[in-house]
């Protein structure tokens, strides 16, 4: 199927004589192409264009949300945060408070633990005295047991009287 030159030469020559016709009709079919999707959107109500632009409105408005929000609980935490560290700082302070407390009435203990070891010795010491002093004494006289009522009564009165002057 080899053609020949005047056969293609005769084609490229019918067709390089209706250039104006072939570009009308790209032209016509370009046109209608454009008509239809612009009455397509138009008839629909909805566009690419502003479909896009809405979504990027909502993207931004869900953006800016988000962040508002991030901002709000970042203000929490460093809010909640400072609380933590003052309760922790009031915390350490009684914890020092008690620490001083302790340490006090450890050193009343010792000191007091010391007294009464001394107490102990002189106590001790005491009894010790006491007790060499009741062995050097000789046994008292026998009282008389046979005194009379009397006498015995009349004695107590006395000293009740020396007792009450002595008050007095």
């Amino acid at each position: 199927m080899i053609l020949s030159r005047d056969t293609r030469a005769n084609n490229l020559a019918r067709i390089g004589s209706q250039p104006i016709a072939l570009a009308t009709a790209i032209l016509a079919i370009v046109v209608v192409g454009a008509a239809s999707i612009a009455l397509w959107r138009a008839y629909t109500g909805t566009s690419p264009e502003l479909d896009r632009v809405a979504a990027a409105r909502q993207l931004q408005a869900r953006t800016a949300q988000a962040s508002e929000q991030l901002v709000e609980k970042t203000k929490g935490l460093e809010a909640t945060q400072q609380e933590s560290i003052d309760q922790l700082q009031v915390i350490q302070d009684q914890l020092q408070t008690v620490r001083r407390i302790l340490a006090a009435q450890q050193a009343d203990s010792k000191r007091l633990s010391e007294q009464v070891s001394g107490l102990t010795e002189a106590i001790e010491g005491l009894r010790q005295s006491f007790a060499s002093a009741q062995a050097a004494e000789p046994a008292p006289a026998p009282t008389a047991r046979n005194k009379s009522v009397r006498t015995r009564a009349h004695a107590t009165r006395i000293s009740h009287q020396k007792r009450a002057k002595a008050r007095g």
